[in-house]
């Protein structure tokens, strides 16, 4: 469903386990990125009104949970604040092709693939911490990145064909996959 082509590793649990409060802190982070991509979106392709309405979904959602993030946050007492981000986003984001619609293509399915990876670690971080209300939290997060992930795909087709996204989804998910494997030294959503 997800179309990754890898799992987290042990790096990252080990990552989680070290330094929850710094990946809490890059999870808010995240969602106002993911809220700013969607917006980013919407005004690039403003004559797509089926895109438009469902950027302006995903921007209410995502900032929904920017807010239900730091909430969690306020409530452990850890402060909100800049720190560096991962790699990760801006690796991707390389390869992007730079002409249209190559460009709308691999936009919407690295979007597509940074939500199937937020959704595959919130399922782990579910799993994995002993707090409940934390564990219940990354639980109901999951359904919404999912359908993220499905809409983003879905969206490509207005500006290829289905084979080719397929075929542009794989690479693009093969190139994640090693992104992912490579890691970040800091400990980050998408580290």
């Amino acid at each position: 469903m997800l179309r990754l082509q890898s799992d987290s590793s042990d790096r990252w649990l080990a990552q989680v386990d070290s330094a929850l409060d710094l990946i809490l802190i890059d999870h808010a982070h995240c969602e106002k990125k993911a809220a700013g991509t969607a917006m980013n979106l919407m005004f690039s392709y403003i004559e797509n009104e089926d895109l438009c309405r469902e950027m302006t979904r995903i921007v209410n959602e995502e900032l929904e949970h920017f807010h239900l993030v730091l909430e969690m946050l306020r409530q452990r007492g850890i402060r909100f604040r800049r720190i560096p981000p991962s790699s990760y986003g801006r690796k991707l984001n390389e390869l992007v092709r730079k002409l249209e619609p190559a460009r709308a293509v691999d936009r919407l399915l690295v979007a597509s693939l940074i939500e199937a990876r937020s959704c595959e670690r919130f399922r782990l971080l579910s799993e994995r911490v002993t707090d409940a209300a934390l564990a219940e939290f990354y639980a109901s997060l999951f359904e919404s990145e999912a359908r993220h992930h499905s809409t983003y795909v879905r969206l490509a087709g207005y500006y290829a064909e289905p084979a080719d996204i397929d075929r542009r989804l794989g690479e693009l998910s093969q190139a994640e996959s090693r992104i992912i494997e490579e890691g970040d030294p800091l400990p980050r959503m998408h580290s």
